[in-house]
């Protein structure tokens, strides 16, 4: 009697939907159009593109724009089809997009930074334009009148911003890895407060305002997630990426994280269940396991007539350890660590396969993702890469 085949069970992954390709050089940032199949670009090639997908089922420009400097981002508002562009010569650009997407309008022109925009946010509430760029300046400015209403000098160059409505307060993060809050009133701003979680520098940054916490991303390959409404000051860390994270979206609906990076990888968190903060690095002169000296313990050393080691740190109990007493590897998800980190022999035995369970999912874009756009109502997401190519993915499979 023949054995019975087993189906292999189905792997959930992205589907892709389309690649979009046309653009002479990257594309800094790119949105889906709601209710619409159509995509609107920025790129370093100085064009701003509107595709709307034809009869054949690619996607082709109904609007194909140039203007004069690098366009380096943008802020599009569905609601008023306002579209906002950041150039590369310091200046926000406003149009009005046509409601068949065929035509766009210019309104104003602000002079908001003294070199390259990085990044903007439209506020339909308040009708204020937000903006940083690299001349290390954050400026806020009024959209009715194109009037400069404020501005803030950040500690290096910005590259995260975010906006809460209902506090007004503003989020930046900077190259330095730093997250600065600014109060914001119509005409002048107060520090809150700066917070520093990253070793490198934060390239972007994402608000949940339901749940109030910030996420930020950073070159360090981590995210951190932030509990700005908790009032508990927790910071959890998340380890997912062999590169730096570009780029960060968040589905309310369902609690997952998207985060996107240099690697090319689309990994989907799972927020909805009990993280732990990564517990504070120990100091020791010793290992705190086995009491061998470590290498600058030369009063132990001599005592003891041993070699000095090097030392290491368990990262789920943060004892500091040698190598012999830290021999083992484990991922532990619920502190963030989806891959394997070291732990101490001890931990190691008492970390159960439950708490190994995954808390995400990963998947390759097969390009160097530089930014993301997810829309929530049809489970799509939008990765433009430095290889000039938008892609439009179904995610409906992995968030769910």
């Amino acid at each position: 009697m023949a054995a019975e085949i087993q189906p292999k069970p189905l792997t959930r992954k992205p589907i892709l939907l389309q690649r979009v390709e046309g653009s002479q050089d990257v594309v800094n940032m790119a949105v889906i159009v709601p209710k619409e199949e159509g995509v609107i670009s920025v790129s370093e090639d100085r064009t701003v593109r509107v595709w709307l997908k034809r009869d054949s089922g690619q996607y082709w420009p109904s609007i194909y724009h140039v203007m004069p400097s690098p366009c380096s981002c943008m802020s599009f508002n569905p609601e008023t089809r306002r579209l906002s562009i950041g150039l590369d010569n310091g200046t926000i650009s406003e149009f009005i997009l046509s409601e068949d997407y065929n035509k766009m309008t210019p309104v104003k022109n602000y002079q908001a930074h003294q070199s390259r925009v990085t990044m903007i946010q439209f506020v339909l509430e308040l009708e204020w334009v937000l903006s940083t760029g690299q001349d290390k300046q954050f400026a806020w400015h009024c959209s009715e009148s194109g009037q400069r209403l404020g501005g803030y000098r950040t500690s290096a160059v910005a590259s995260g911003l975010q906006f809460d409505v209902e506090t007004r307060h503003v989020f930046i993060g900077d190259q330095s890895g730093q997250v600065t809050i600014l109060k914001l009133e119509q005409e002048n701003c107060t520090l809150v407060t700066t917070f520093r979680g990253h070793t490198g520098g934060v390239t972007a940054l994402c608000w949940d305002p339901v749940q109030r916490v910030l996420f930020s991303g950073s070159s360090d390959h981590s995210v951190i997630m932030w509990d700005i409404g908790g009032r508990k000051g927790t910071a959890i860390e998340l380890q997912g990426h062999n590169d730096k994270v570009q780029a960060l979206s968040y589905a309310q609906h369902t609690r997952q994280l998207i985060s996107c990076g240099g690697d090319g990888g689309i990994v989907v968190w799972n927020m909805d269940v009990e993280r732990q903060e990564t517990p504070e690095w120990l100091d020791s002169d010793s290992c705190q396991k086995c009491d061998q000296p470590f290498f600058w313990n030369f009063k132990q050393m001599w005592d003891s007539k041993k070699i000095g080691l090097r030392q290491h740190h368990c990262r789920k109990c943060g004892k500091a350890v040698c190598g012999k007493c830290s021999s083992k590897r484990s991922p532990i998800p619920l502190m963030g660590f989806e891959f394997e980190v070291r732990v101490c022999d001890s931990c190691h035995e008492a970390i159960t396969d439950e708490e190994r369970a995954p808390t995400a999912t990963f998947h390759d874009s097969k390009h160097n993702i530089v930014h993301v756009h997810f829309d929530a109502t049809r489970g799509w997401l939008l990765t433009s890469g430095t290889d000039k190519v938008i892609k439009l993915w179904d995610m409906t499979p992995v968030v769910s």
